[in-house]
This record gives C-alpha cells, structure tokens and sequence, in this order.
C-alpha cells in the first residue's frame, strides 16, 4: 500500500444525478422519478416491444439502471420513498423479464457437474479458463494510449464506484459455508473495516490520478448500454432470492478472471509513468483476488451447490453469465480502440 494512503480517504455518499433520457422508456422513468408517472407503463411496454436487441439497447438499459439505483445510493432530488413504488417496481419487473430471458438466450451454460464442492469448482476453473479472444487487458498493457485509459476508466466507473454491492445483496439469502464465504470475500472488497481501502474509494483515487471526475455517475452519459447492461445483469441476479445462485456463480466467475488482467491493467497505466497510488488499485486486485478464486469456487458456490443441489444450474449460468455479458462489454471497447474510435457515447470532457 502506498506510504500516503495510509489515512481514510473515503468516497463520500452522493446520489447518482439525474442524466438525458435516451428514449421513451427512460425519459418515462426520469417523469415517474420527478414525479410524473403518466405514460410510464405504456412507454416501457412499446419500447420492450419495439426493441430488436434488449442487451444493446440504450433506452432501456439506462431506464433499467435508474430504476436499480433506487437501491443503491439513490438518485439526485428523487424522493428514497419510490424505491418501494408498485408502479415503479412492476415497470422494473418488465424490463428484468425480457433481460433475463435475454441473457439466457445467449450464454453458453457448460455440462453439469456433479453437485460436490470439488467438482463445481473444478467445472468454474474450466470455465473460466477457456480462451475467449483478443484480450482488453492484454491492449491496455501493451498500446492503450492516455486517453484510452481515462475512456477504461469512466466505462469501469458505473459499477467500480459500487464494487461489491451488486453481489452484497446474496449475504441474508445465504447460510452457513456459503455465507461465510461470500462475507469474507466482501469483507475484503470494503477495506476489511478500514475505510481507506474500501476499493471503490481506491479506485476513485486513480480516476482523480487521471484527472477524472469520481463522483457516482458523473459521466453516464457517457457509457453505452452494453456496459450498462453487465452492471444490470449484477443488480438482477442481487435483487433477486430466486436468483441467488447466479448471484454466487457470477461472482465466482467475476473473481477468477480477476487477478491476471488486473496486473495487465497496472502495467498499461505504468507504462504511461503513472505511480503506485494510481495503480493501487490495480495491483491489490493481483494479490486479493489470487485468494478469492480459491474461496469463491470451492466455498462460495461448491459449498452453496453442496447445501443446496437444486441451484447447481444457476450457479453455472450465473457464471456463464458473467463471462459473456463483461466479455461483450470488453469486446466493444477493444473494437472500437482497434478501429481507431472512441468507446463512449461522447467524448471525456
């Protein structure tokens, strides 16, 4: 840890602010927010209708985040009360049906295994392990200019500022191995009760390295909906009990494909002489996550499989789900970066 950072150095609890709406269904939700719920039921349900691709979409994924960011930190002059607004909550409901049903249309969930902790993990390893192209990672260490790493950065920043909330939501779903588990991994993603090395609070520091507005939500603008829709795949399995074994399998998939890029990571913003306190980040996540693969396979989901065998299929899609939703999100920027174009809607002001 870097000499300087040893004081609490905490992100300060901001709601989201309010952003443009990008099409019927969203500028619907922003009315209800502000307000104004009339038309809201009717402009969700034609733009679910009309939509060609739900996991590209932009209306709807930004509609959908607004709606989750209720149980997060909250929303900018929006009333905590329409967190638990029926018509808000049976909006949301819509959206996460044909997400969901969308999600499983495109992950490839691999062959069961059977349902003992060894054998899960032994299947997620494999999993996880599987070659799946050309490598982001592998760009930022190797060529990312400066401002590819500012544009990694604000696509990171929509979940990061929250990094392990999403997940968070399975501990009360959970009991005994599992749950121990699950609230150690966590533990550690929230600093081990110190405030200062709460990740998202060191992630903020390399954002500000760069120059970077940390503030939650200060540029989702600017991020289009497939990075949005990997953060929503999170919030969907969370929220859910039903889904709590995808929760556990995306998490587990999530930190064991952690650790390797990460040392990629720091390596691309070493390249461009940025020092050890904005690499923090980065360089705790090798070292941290070495551990938590070992934890997350084995304990976490192959002790929630071995306590309940029925959730073994979800764990599996969870996991799947995991690779493919951030697997497309790291494959439009990497496109976009080799086609010599920005991956954000708008440029970094």
């Amino acid at each position: 840890m870097p000499a300087t950072l040893l004081h609490d150095d905490v992100l300060q609890q901001r709601p989201m602010p309010l952003p443009a709406p990008r099409g019927a269904a969203s500028g619907a939700v922003l009315d209800a927010l502000q307000g104004e719920a009339n038309g809201l039921d009717d402009a969700v349900d034609r733009a679910l209708a009309d939509t060609a691709d739900i996991l590209g979409d932009e209306d709807l994924q930004l509609a959908l985040l607004l709606l989750y960011e209720l149980h997060y930190g909250g929303l900018a002059g929006v009333d905590d009360g329409l967190e638990w607004s029926p018509q808000l909550l049976a909006a949301r409901a819509r959206i996460e049906r044909d997400l969901e049903a969308a999600i499983r249309a495109v992950v490839r969930v691999p062959e069961r295994p059977e349902p003992t902790a060894a054998a899960v993990a032994e299947a997620l390893f494999a999993l996880t392990g599987e070659d799946s192209g050309p490598s982001l990672s592998r760009y930022v260490a190797r060529k990312a200019t400066l401002e590819q790493l500012r544009e990694f950065l604000v696509q990171r920043s929509i979940y990061t500022l929250k990094e392990a909330d999403p997940h968070s939501f399975g501990i009360p779903r959970l009991t005994g191995r599992a749950k121990a588990a699950l609230v150690e991994i966590q533990s550690d993603e929230y600093g081990g009760g110190r405030p200062g090395r709460i990740h998202s609070a060191i992630f903020a520091r390399t954002m500000r390295a760069l120059g970077l507005d940390d503030a939650v939500g200060a540029y989702l603008d600017l991020v289009p909906a497939v990075t949005l829709a990997s953060l929503n795949t999170m919030s969907l399995f969370g929220l859910h009990r039903r889904l709590r074994g995808a929760n556990v399998g995306h998490l587990a998939a999530f930190e064991m494909t952690s650790s390797l890029p990460n040392r990629q990571y720091g390596n691309g913003f070493r390249r461009h002489g940025f020092d050890e306190e904005a690499t923090w980040y980065f360089d705790e996540h090798v070292e941290a996550d070495a551990v938590h693969e070992q934890i997350a396979a084995r304990d976490l989901a192959g002790g929630l499989v071995e306590g309940e065998p029925a959730l073994l299929d979800d764990v599996l899609f969870g996991a799947a789900a995991c690779l493919e939703m951030d697997g497309r999100a790291g494959a439009w920027i990497l496109e976009r970066w080799t086609a010599g174009e920005s991956s954000l809607r708008a440029p970094v002001p």
